[in-house]
């Protein structure tokens, strides 16, 4: 079964925040709503959120300042859902990098199925864009690892790595095995390469409470 679908809604007016909240856990979401927008941004990429729904009309920062900042270090889908309906509005949100954009008043269905056409074009059917072992998951589209509630990025190689070794849980794959995968880049990858690789991806996977999530079996290479 994949995971279930995590969405962050940023939306200032609270009874619309609870009524969205409720109907998108309805349909089987996990929705983060935060009610702060001081540093929205920062707490949206920390989330790793699946999909973000971005009301224009925010406090403190316009809502096309916010889609512009999120889409400089994420490639994470975005619907805008504002009353701020006008073509103006809408070309600039989509220039900006918005997925949809839907004004409001609006009907509860067509949010969905917006919501859903989006995520599909965005993950597909395909379950290795998001790998998951408990709490750790795996997300290929933004190169980030989260667990325990923090997230942090991973360079490519990093990703490579992790993605190989979740991939083949429980398995020891050893370091030439693991060279392989990487030598697919344009990067030269040699076994001293290699070693900084996996001790910087270790470190940030400390970072987010991953002690020992790979571990090393002497002599013969590295697992999960």
């Amino acid at each position: 079964m994949s995971p279930m679908k995590k969405i962050l809604m940023m939306e200032d007016d609270e009874t619309i925040r609870a009524q969205q909240k409720s109907l998108l856990e309805k349909y089987g979401y996990e929705v983060l709503a935060p009610d702060s927008f001081s540093d929205i941004v920062e707490t949206a990429l920390a989330a790793a959120p699946h999909l973000i729904l971005l009301d224009l009309g925010l406090p403190l920062r316009d809502g096309h300042y916010i889609c512009r900042e999120i889409r400089k270090r994420s490639s994470v889908p975005i619907v805008v859902v504002t009353s701020r309906n006008t073509e103006i509005d809408e070309l600039r949100a989509m220039n900006l990098g918005a997925d949809d954009f839907i004004a409001k008043p609006y009907n509860t269905q067509i949010l969905l199925a917006r919501i859903e056409s989006v995520l599909r074009r965005a993950y597909g059917d395909r379950p290795e864009n998001v790998l998951q072992i408990g709490d750790v998951t795996l997300r290929l589209h933004d190169g980030t690892v989260s667990a325990n509630g923090g997230t942090r990025e991973l360079t490519k190689n990093e990703l490579r790595i992790l993605r190989l070794l979740m991939k083949n849980q429980g398995s020891i794959l050893s370091r030439d095995q693991i060279m392989e995968e990487l030598w697919q880049t344009d990067e030269f990858v040699d076994d001293n390469t290699l070693t900084v690789n996996i001790n910087r991806l270790r470190k940030k996977l400390e970072e987010v409470g991953l002690t020992e999530f790979i571990k090393t079996r002497r002599g013969q290479g590295y697992l999960i």
